[in-house]
């Protein structure tokens, strides 16, 4: 058994079924290894984005991580934007990124780089594996690492020659470790916060919006009249029928602070005070309002539900019953598209248990209020805010969870960034609707370039904010990747392409021009 062996033996003796993978020279004894083990699933991502954003959507549905398969610093690099959309969603995901051979890294070749430094700022740990006799337990490491609460992005870094020389063996998998206790401090204070009759806020991510969660924070509403919201951005919601719907705080910082206006006590659930997402000339850039006390009950890696539990039995609000989501038919719109009357369409037609992958931007702000009395389903956000998550993570999803539906809502203009992730979906026949946005433009950086007190955009301004001249083809792109894919110009067109493309096995892809 050599080292790249050993490495995979671990990896699957420890529970990982999937590598996302784009490798190269230095990767190819893991690449022979694969032939001989049985237990691990390969899927070839043609750009590393791709790689890293499966892996990210792959590790919110299914609970652990999967691996990725990265060439040298440069391939690692290419991936950096969704593994920090994955750090933002304290997803864990364990890299394995190949490096020259011990004994050729000083002669620095065309392909050397510091890949530590690449890989330092997305990851939580970090490892170069020296010996094929330390990559087993370096593995083991990693992966308990990258398990370790809330979840993070472990980078192991594999020498050639450690992969293709001879090793002892497998590890012995560690066992992920648990979360930790809520400060007493904070569990208290929240609870005094909450029986003093002033006004109270419980903000949320993390274990805080599971449905366990939310259900606990619903009974604390209705015992206390506090309110609860989630963060902006999440990396997983359970949504529709039957669940606890969760309010989010706004994107935009001035109706954030007009939201949170009045607010005595600020109960942080998993997460940190709110801050605006960009700085604005004269504008706030901490949301938490004047005069407002901070509580803070749990912080990632803690035991958020433990924690509301206790706040929950200390105010009296065990006795109350969740309230949740009633099934609600929008019925299905007539004429021009739009975004709302897409956000009607997939309101009324979304299967039971979809999974739901939103990079929609600007287009999808009638997307939650619609689907909120849908059949039940998970939410996946964009959570760090590095566009081109979308087509990736719905990738990754799909892999999970093959028994479900996943409907990937996705801009224009951030589904250029990981196009490539088509490919893969049509070679793996996953089940996978995506809703193309075709405004042909950065929507969003058009309401950005107002908001900054830039002047008013002339020409080359408006250049690079618009996606015309000449305009994308969405459908001859997907076609082009294997996916099969139709326009639709009307709500009634959109709605029969809806229909049949979750009804149909393997991906399709609707571009709905509006």
């Amino acid at each position: 058994m050599n080292g790249a062996q050993s490495l995979l033996q671990t990896f699957v003796d420890a529970g990982l079924e999937v590598c996302f993978a784009n490798p190269g020279t230095s990767e190819m004894h893991f690449v022979a290894a694969l032939d001989s083990q049985d237990g691990m699933r390969s899927i070839l991502g043609l750009f590393e984005g791709v790689v890293t954003g499966a892996a990210d959507g792959y590790a919110r549905m299914a609970g652990k991580p999967a691996c990725t398969l990265l060439h040298l610093g440069p391939g690692l690099a290419n991936g950096l934007a969704n593994l920090h959309n994955a750090r933002r969603a304290r997803s864990p995901v364990v890299n394995v990124v190949g490096e020259h051979a011990t004994y050729h890294r000083g002669l620095d070749a065309p392909l050397t780089s510091h890949i530590e430094g690449f890989a330092s700022p997305v990851s939580g740990w970090t490892r170069v594996s020296e010996s094929a006799d330390t990559v087993a337990a370096d593995a083991a490491d990693a992966i308990c690492a990258a398990m370790t609460p809330p979840g993070q992005v472990a980078t192991l870094i594999l020498p050639a020659d450690t992969a293709w020389n001879d090793a002892n063996g497998a590890a012995t998998p560690l066992p992920p470790p648990e979360p930790t206790p809520a400060e007493r401090a904070g569990i208290e204070s929240a609870i005094a916060a909450l029986k003093s009759g002033e006004p109270c806020t419980l903000l949320m991510n993390g274990l805080g919006v599971t449905e366990a969660g939310l259900r606990l924070a619903s009974q604390i509403h209705q015992a206390t009249d506090a309110r609860f919201l989630g963060d902006t951005f999440i990396a997983r919601v359970a949504r529709g029928v039957g669940r606890v719907e969760l309010p989010r705080l706004p994107y935009f910082a001035e109706q954030a602070e007009q939201l949170l206006e009045g607010t005595r006590h600020l109960i942080l659930v998993d997460t940190k005070a709110p801050v605006s997402f960009f700085a604005y000339p004269g504008k706030a850039s901490e949301l938490t309002p004047d005069g407002c006390t901070v509580h803070t009950l749990s912080q990632p890696g803690e035991d958020a539900l433990a924690a509301l539990t206790e706040v929950a039995e200390a105010v009296g609000a065990v006795s109350f019953a969740p309230i949740v989501g009633e099934l609600r038919d929008p019925g299905l719109p007539k004429g021009a598209i739009s975004p709302e009357n897409i956000a009607q369409v997939v309101g009324a037609l979304l299967p039971e248990q979809a999974i739901i992958v939103n990079e929609a931007a600007t287009s999808g702000f009638a997307m939650p209020a619609l689907t909120e009395g849908a059949q039940p389903h998970d939410w996946l956000d964009l959570t760090g805010g590095a566009i081109g998550m979308g087509l990736p993570a719905a990738t990754g999803a799909a892999v999970a969870c093959p028994d479900r539906r996943v409907v990937s809502l996705q801009a224009d203009g951030s589904g250029m960034y990981t196009l490539q992730a088509l490919w893969t979906q049509a070679r793996e026949n996953l089940d996978i609707t995506t809703v193309v946005f075709a405004n042909r433009k950065y929507a969003i950086l058009q309401v950005e370039f107002m908001r900054v007190g830039a002047h008013n955009p002339g020409r080359k301004a408006m250049d690079m904010m618009e996606l015309n001249r000449p305009d994308l083809d969405w459908v001859a792109l997907a076609q082009g990747m294997g996916v099969p894919a139709m326009r639709a110009t009307s709500a009634e067109q959109f709605a029969a392409a809806f229909g049949k493309s979750i009804a149909t096995p393997g991906p399709y892809l609707i571009e709905a021009v509006v």
